[in-house]
């Protein structure tokens, strides 16, 4: 039994017993966004989900190199309150990138296979690269923190009013709306394999730098952002930031195809992680380098994925040495808590509220839809990562392109940011205009929706022309592959819109007490705490 911590910014824990993976951050069961610091309550989660002990965990693998001498000594308290004074025995330190690399490349079913990182830093990096054979990583080349394009984008994303390494995807969404304005070149290019930043300074440095080069008015920057966050794109300034948003945008995905080029040369399809890889306008130039079935992207690829990378480059480790190592693709990220019926219909009756078990759920939240009703839907285990993959989602009608407005405001979410379909993974071939190969399951990749999509789906569609998806796979999860299957029978689309169930701002929820309070505050008609029905 292997326990994966990560104390850091989006701190979390994975625990991994055999085949069993229980997973899940600190921000989902304090409630803080983004949480930094040590996850106890996560810990305890997963030991209280797997049914352990602390002294059934063999190894304790951290996250990370810890070289502040006050934050290792509060880890090491922290660690001999749950496990023992003789906790050390069983603590590994993972190397930021190697756990990121090693979050991608265990969980490919790939023997052999690149293992890429590309964040803002971790460790003094800011990217690694590693070839990976017979479950050995061997790193190849790397850039450093001062050389990093994660750091570039961020920079852009505070240069623009928005909090960095928060809102990069804010930046990714805007740049839509407009077209490259700046030959970002001379800022940071890539250099071999290794990226160089010729600023020479990164942080809010680098921001004060870019808002020279830009003659953008930094100091205004949160009033324009704001006033673009609720709709006003057409100003001087507005137009402005958009263009600088779609050069930065087209230079990252510029500099990703060069390297991706360049690793194409190993003739070895890329596993890829870390808090670049959430940029999925990237990973689809990227998938268009290697080929749709060459490029896996590990679902919490960004920090909040340490602690699993950290747990299964251990795992793996051990198994190669007892000479048992084999390649293993992950087939879901179902892995946080769960609650029974009876925990859910307890808190239905505390909170007293009026509800009714629906025996169909499925064929419930497709009339639901139908009718134009915005649906919680609360169901098993909470999904890992940063996307809700229809357990712990807030779905809409697709082809109403005017209930964005409506979610916009019930979520207080930025106008300019696209919505997501989760569709039948056999329908994502005529949805889905640049799919050659099997569809993406975790909303990592972006694709040029089909006119036929784009005619139906309206709502899930960006102004570019382009859809994020999860194809869903009924083995994977039934209840939602019914849910759209009967949608598709009473609508005549087999995709509904699915974003993840929270306020903008908010971690997603958790508990049916969370889900209870998000669905009150967004004012969502029905609530459904799977097999139970609540009208908010």
């Amino acid at each position: 039994m292997i326990l994966g911590v990560h104390d850091g910014h989006d701190a979390g824990v994975v625990l991994i017993d055999g085949e069993r993976i229980f997973a899940v951050n600190e921000e989902r069961l304090n409630r803080v966004k983004k949480y930094r610091g040590f996850p106890e309550l996560s810990v305890r989660k997963v030991l209280e989900m797997a049914n352990a002990s602390p002294e059934e965990v063999e190894a304790i693998a951290v996250a990370g190199i810890f070289r502040k001498q006050s934050r290792l000594i509060a880890l090491e308290e922290n660690l001999k309150a749950i496990f023992g004074k003789d906790f050390k025995r069983k603590v590994i330190f993972v190397e930021h990138h190697l756990a990121h690399s090693a979050s991608a490349y265990y969980t490919s079913g790939w023997r052999d296979a690149i293992a890429l990182s590309i964040d803002a830093a971790g460790d003094g990096l800011s990217s690694s690269i590693y070839v990976a054979r017979d479950g050995e990583m061997i790193r190849m080349a790397q850039s450093t923190y001062l050389d990093s394009l994660g750091d570039f984008y961020a920079s852009v994303t505070e240069l623009l009013g928005f909090k960095p390494m928060r809102h990069e995807g804010k930046v990714m969404s805007l740049a839509a709306y407009g077209r490259p304005a700046y030959d970002l070149s001379s800022i940071i290019e890539l250099n071999g394999l290794t990226f160089e930043n010729h600023l020479k300074v990164v942080g809010v440095e680098a921001t004060k730098k870019l808002a020279e080069l830009f003659k953008y008015p930094l100091k205004h920057a949160k009033e324009i952002a704001m006033q673009m966050k609720r709709g006003k794109l057409e100003g001087k300034l507005q137009r402005k930031a958009i263009g600088i948003a779609a050069s930065a945008q087209a230079h990252l995905e510029k500099l990703v195809e060069e390297l991706g080029l360049r690793l194409n040369e190993h003739s070895l399809p890329v596993a890829y992680a870390g808090g670049v890889a959430q940029n999925v306008k990237a990973n689809a130039v990227l998938r268009h380098v290697f080929g749709d079935d060459n490029l896996w992207v590990f679902p919490a690829m960004d920090d909040g994925g340490l602690a699993f990378g950290a747990a299964i480059f251990i795992k793996a480790q051990f198994e190669r040495l007892d000479g048992k190592w084999r390649p293993s693709k992950l087939e879901h990220v179902y892995l946080g808590p769960e609650y029974s019926e009876e925990e859910i219909e307890g808190i239905l009756k505390e909170e007293g509220v009026e509800y009714g078990e629906v025996s169909d759920v499925s064929g419930f939240v497709a009339d639901a839809l139908v009718e134009g009703e915005l649906v919680g839907l609360f169901n098993g285990r909470m999904e890992y990562g940063p996307r809700a993959l229809g357990n712990r989602s807030i779905l809409a009608d697709p082809r109403d392109e005017s209930v964005k407005e409506r979610l916009n405001v019930a979520l207080k979410r930025d106008v300019f940011q696209p919505f997501a379909p989760s569709m039948l993974w056999q329908k994502a071939g005529e949805y889905l205009e640049d799919l050659n190969g099997e569809p993406n399951e975790f909303m990592t990749m972006s694709y040029t929706a089909s006119e036929e999509f784009r005619e139906a789906a309206p709502a899930v569609v960006h102004v570019d022309g382009t859809t994020r998806p999860q194809a869903v796979r009924k083995k994977v999860n039934e209840l939602y592959y019914s849910t759209i299957e009967e949608f598709n029978k009473k609508a005549g689309i087999g995709a509904v819109l699915n974003t993840s169930f929270n306020m903008h701002g908010e971690p997603i929820v958790c508990s049916p007490a969370d889900a209870l309070e998000s669905a009150r505050k967004a004012g969502l008609d029905v609530l459904i705490l799977a097999p139970f029905a609540v009208y908010v």
